[in-house]
């Protein structure tokens, strides 16, 4: 066999030169058409879920919040494993699936098992899946602080809440409008927050229970529309505006 491929070879050997370098050209053509990236993409089939929890301690976290989910994610048909993260005010729960599993299946069953998992949690928790992104993608995290001798508009110093005002209303939404950014999660500082505080004798006077107040303050902040009124050809738009605007509308 060999000895024919010799003689063969030997005897044609124009036609044997000419397929050789016929391949070696192909290679280096092949060799620079090749997508060459420094760093490339393995990422697995994975699906990220973030849930806020602000005032929960790590502990308090994994046990109320990341342990249900874990569990319930459990059942996924072509789960591979889940890792988690539980630090303060919030918990993050990585799943990964079986490679050539079809990554919108794996978020619309992981949809479905979020919903009914949602009344074993606390309430007000709302766990959300994280955007369609690589494993790869850059994660950046900062702070936002003030200098020691900056002050705000009222001549008081920035405190926690007043820096996360910034970070929710000035940083944040430019941030989202970068190309290439899906997501800013902010953590920690203290959200504005309005606390009523009741006078018990002053409820027993007015025969006033805890109830009236939590549905007096429910009904507020709220604007309400009743149609329009035609006139002289116009349409005048008739509204109650509720919206609460300072601690006096309260």
């Amino acid at each position: 066999m060999i000895d024919s491929i010799l003689q063969f070879s030997i005897a044609r050997r124009g036609l044997v030169l000419s397929l050789i370098f016929l391949i070696l050209g192909m290679g280096i053509w092949s060799y620079q058409k090749l997508p060459i990236d420094a760093v490339p993409d393995i990422t697995n089939v994975q699906v990220q879920i973030n849930t806020k929890a602000p005032g929960y301690s790590p502990l308090e976290a994994e046990q109320r919040i990341t342990y249900p989910i874990e569990r319930a994610l459990s059942s996924l048909p072509k789960l591979d494993y889940t890792r988690s993260i539980s630090a303060y005010g919030l918990s993050q729960i990585t799943v990964v699936f079986e490679e050539g599993t079809d990554l919108y299946f794996a978020r619309d069953r992981i949809n479905n098992i979020l919903v009914s998992v949602k009344s074993d949690l606390p309430d007000g928790l709302e766990p959300e899946m994280g955007p369609i992104a690589s494993g790869l993608g850059e994660i950046f995290q900062y702070t936002v602080s003030a200098l020691p001798t900056a002050l705000q508009e009222n001549g008081q110093e920035y405190d926690e809440m007043a820096l996360r005002e910034i970070q929710d209303w000035i940083i944040s939404p430019r941030l989202e409008l970068v190309p290439g950014i899906t997501e800013v999660n902010t953590m920690g500082g203290y959200e504005k927050q309005y606390h009523v505080q009741p006078f018990p004798e002053k409820m027993l006077t007015y025969k006033i229970s805890m109830a009236d107040i939590q549905q007096a303050l429910a009904a507020n902040n709220n604007n309400r529309g009743a149609g329009y009124i035609e006139r002289n050809g116009q349409q005048l738009l008739v509204r109650s505006p509720g919206q609460l605007k300072s601690i006096e509308d309260i």
